[in-house]
């Protein structure tokens, strides 16, 4: 099933999803990632400053990958509505 994120907050959230879904804790995470846990923590409530590249170590740990698409009308309508977009 695909996330659609759209904001740190919003990526963290996918990550914390998946990881649970795994059944693993953040410390298990950080200890496959070579992280500390306090860094997945931050992570996952979508702390701005996490670097991509820390971020992809995450997602690749955790089977998951990071895709860039155009936006559709359809999703540039829902931001709007939503309030997410361009600040």
């Amino acid at each position: 099933m695909a996330n659609l994120a759209r904001s740190p907050e919003q990526i963290g959230n996918a990550i914390r999803r998946a990881r649970k879904k795994r059944g693993m804790s953040q410390a298990e995470l950080g200890e496959k990632t070579g992280l500390r846990q306090g860094t997945i923590s931050l992570i996952e409530k979508g702390h701005p400053a996490a670097k991509l590249e820390t971020i992809l170590t995450v997602l690749s740990a955790l089977d998951l990958e990071l895709r860039v698409n155009e936006r559709t009308r359809q999703t540039m309508l829902a931001d709007a509505l939503w309030g997410h977009g361009k600040k």
